[in-house]
């Protein structure tokens, strides 16, 4: 018989377009029509026991109010006791444009929240963490607040302005950008859960609890615009019903998406219109400047003639007769169109 025990195992995988260096998985993945052709691990969003170092801290990540550290074991965020709060928070932002996060537990109590958003480690009550949030949380919901058409547990999206409340009373039914009811508690094996964020294109989540690799879609939801570079976190609340909400590790990976596959984003369709004005500019230009240059040339070429013929004109007198030696001098003074 399992006892009243979360064991939360979290991989964050964070994936974006670009040039990376370090240790690369070359294994490819495909997220919905986007294909990832690498992943590289990233130390600055990774966290793996013994999560401290020598003077008790850890350089890239901050922990919190109820939560602390079992160096052998894990991160618990909250003990098995009611109004308990903790959490954990990276220190710096994912620089990021598109990540895929994943986890492993069993949930029970009033839940746990994934965190990618613009304001980091500001307890409160959502989840363990401030409301009206600007970004992404996402919620595993193991206890209904009211009557629901559907189950319990509950996962589900939310994307926050920075100014809409969470609806607590209703579980944020309605809030949600998309939602599953998979039951994820007393598993044969860790679940985990994947999400998958391209910028502006997709959000995508899956969830491993069936068995090992073998992930069940919860929702995808397309569209989605997350703020640029957010912090990454989690946070665990026990209310009347309580329980242990641990963090076993976190890895995050960047990634190389394939070039065909990128969205066509409207700075991208910005870009492209600057551009294309730009060839039309031009091309006018150099149509003036080449009517101009042949203007120029047809001008040089008659004003040519009309100087030859009055030197000509000269010449001819200055033999026929000194009377018009005169006028044949003054035909000489024109040289190249300058006066010497």
């Amino acid at each position: 018989m399992l006892s009243r025990y979360n064991m939360l195992v979290l991989a964050i995988f964070c994936l974006f377009i670009g040039t990376t260096r370090g240790a690369e998985e070359k294994s490819k993945m495909k997220v919905g029509d986007k294909t990832i052709e690498r992943t590289v691990q990233l130390r600055t969003h990774s966290i793996f026991a013994p999560y401290i170092d020598q003077d008790l801290q850890n350089r890239w990540w901050d922990f919190g109010a109820d939560a602390y550290i079992n160096t052998n074991k894990h991160i618990r965020l909250t003990r098995d006791r009611p109004s308990q709060m903790g959490y954990l928070w990276s220190r710096l932002p994912l620089t990021t444009t598109n990540f895929v996060t994943g986890e492993s537990n069993n949930l029970y109590g009033d839940g746990f929240a994934i965190w990618l958003t613009k304001e980091r480690a500001q307890p409160g009550p959502v989840f363990g963490s401030k409301d009206s949030f600007t970004g992404l949380g996402l919620f595993l919901d193991t206890y209904a607040n009211s009557r629901h058409p559907y189950a319990f547990p509950r996962i589900t999206g939310m994307i926050g302005d920075g100014n809409t409340q969470y609806d607590f009373g209703k579980d944020g039914d309605k809030q949600g950008i998309g939602a599953c009811s998979l039951n994820f508690r007393r598993t044969n094996v860790a679940t985990k859960i994947k999400i998958t964020y391209i910028k502006d294109s997709v959000l995508d989540v899956k969830l491993q609890y069936k068995a090992w690799d073998d992930w069940t879609d919860c929702f995808r939801a397309d569209g989605v615009s997350l703020p640029t570079a957010p912090f990454l976190g989690m946070s665990a609340m026990t209310g009347d019903v309580s329980d242990n909400h641990d963090i076993i590790s976190v890895s995050t990976h960047s990634a190389i998406v394939s070039h065909g596959d990128l969205p066509f984003t409207e700075s991208a369709k910005k870009r492209s219109s600057k551009k294309s004005t730009g060839s039309w500019t031009w091309f006018f230009l150099k149509m003036l400047l080449f009517a101009g240059v042949g203007f120029g040339g047809y001008y040089g070429y008659q004003e040519y003639r009309r100087r030859s013929r009055y030197s000509g004109m000269g010449n001819f007198g200055a033999g026929r007769s000194s009377g018009f030696a005169g006028f044949g001098g003054a035909g000489g003074v024109y040289s190249g169109g300058k006066r010497l």
